[in-house]
């Protein structure tokens, strides 16, 4: 009987491939990633076939004109397209481990095999770490980083998507040539009355179908239009305590009622998601926490190199390294409403909601 070997050369191109799948599958937000333009994080992959350091999402505005009707011309009342587009930088970012004590030499594939579960867990921390950096940023700023003044910009651009506990009202306006202040507005959030509840939830999602431009809920499955929001443990904690008398009554009964089981909330057309991970912010007084309810496009991802496994050798040949690779970008969607690209930018698909995040008693 004749065996076909495995061509050596394939084997660590393979197991990559499988990695990544894999991986693609344990990535927490897997399901509201996708190609198309009805996806929450949309991905691309345009550099794995050119070269180049940035992918370009492009967004054409709906029309806003009348049109004409019956015999009135057409000719000369043409609407131009208003276009727009935002510019994902990517990056090289790299990671290893070495595997110490072994007695005999090792061929690469068993190095990847032993690294693996490291491997995997550093790039979903990763990815976790960078959607979340990237929900809370400020105009392509880290939010610890940015200044009063680019909030106070950022939120004069995206005021009405934005909101600071139960009341729109909540956002402070100033008077002067920023019209609103950040921080005053963040100080207006109280533990009493702007915790999280199913009546703030309804009302961002209110705000987010008002918002111009809209932000676009997603379609799932045939089965309506849907909105996700990521929150924190204890906005959680207050959501699911303010719908327990809903829940109670109006829900199924035993183990799949919502207040039994772990996982999402659903309320008023919106997927509630518990991220632990998401952090707070004091106000002065007591401690925040940022919900991102979000649409159709939100964050951009692209891939210039999908992941990848290097193998290493060193202190004559009893040291060896496995490390993984990969040029990456990932960020919040924004297009420019005022008279360019970069002019005044709205997040596009993110809606941000601040309430109260204080810690259990």
């Amino acid at each position: 009987m004749t065996t076909t070997s495995a061509v050596a050369g394939l084997t660590p191109q393979l197991w990559d491939d499988k990695f990544f799948t894999n991986y693609v599958r344990a990535n927490q937000f897997r399901q509201y990633m996708g190609t198309g333009e009805n996806s929450i994080i949309q991905v691309k992959e345009d550099l794995t076939k050119k070269a180049g350091d940035s992918i370009t999402y492009a967004l054409v505005n709906d029309l806003t004109g009348a049109g004409v009707s019956g015999s009135t011309t057409l000719k000369g009342q043409e609407e131009a397209l208003g276009s727009r587009s935002f510019k994902l930088t990517v990056a090289l970012a790299r990671h290893g481990v070495t595997i110490h004590g072994w007695d005999e030499q090792k061929s690469a594939i068993d190095l990847r095999n032993a690294a693996r579960p490291q491997l995997k867990s550093w790039l979903l921390k990763k990815d976790r770490t960078d959607v979340l950096a990237a929900l809370a940023s400020i105009n392509g700023v880290a939010y610890g980083s940015a200044t009063e003044a680019q909030k106070d910009a950022w939120l004069d651009d995206n005021y009405d998507r934005i909101l600071f506990g139960k009341l729109a009202g909540n956002t402070d306006s100033t008077g002067g040539t920023v019209a609103y202040d950040y921080s005053d507005s963040l100080a207006t959030i109280d533990n009493t009355d702007d915790k999280l509840t199913k009546s703030v939830v309804s009302l961002a999602r209110r705000m987010a179908r008002k918002a111009s431009p809209t932000i676009r809920p997603i379609e799932v499955d045939n089965s309506g239009e849907w909105y996700v929001m990521f929150v924190g443990s204890y906005p959680f904690r207050d959501l699911k305590a303010d719908l327990a008398s809903t829940f109670s009554s109006a829900e199924v009964r035993g183990k799949d009622n919502p207040l039994f089981r772990d996982g999402d909330l659903i309320w008023d057309g919106v997927i509630v998601r518990e991220i632990p991970e998401i952090g707070v912010v004091s106000n002065g007084t007591i401690n925040c926490g940022q919900a991102y309810l979000c649409g159709a496009q939100a964050l951009a991802w692209g891939w210039a190199s999908r992941p990848s496994t290097r193998t290493d050798e060193d202190d004559y040949g009893d040291q060896h390294g496995v490390a993984i690779r990969q040029i990456r970008g990932l960020g919040k969607m924004q297009f420019g409403k005022g008279s360019s690209d970069t002019a005044d930018l709205v997040d596009h698909g993110v809606f941000t909601v601040w309430t109260a995040a204080v810690a259990d008693a």
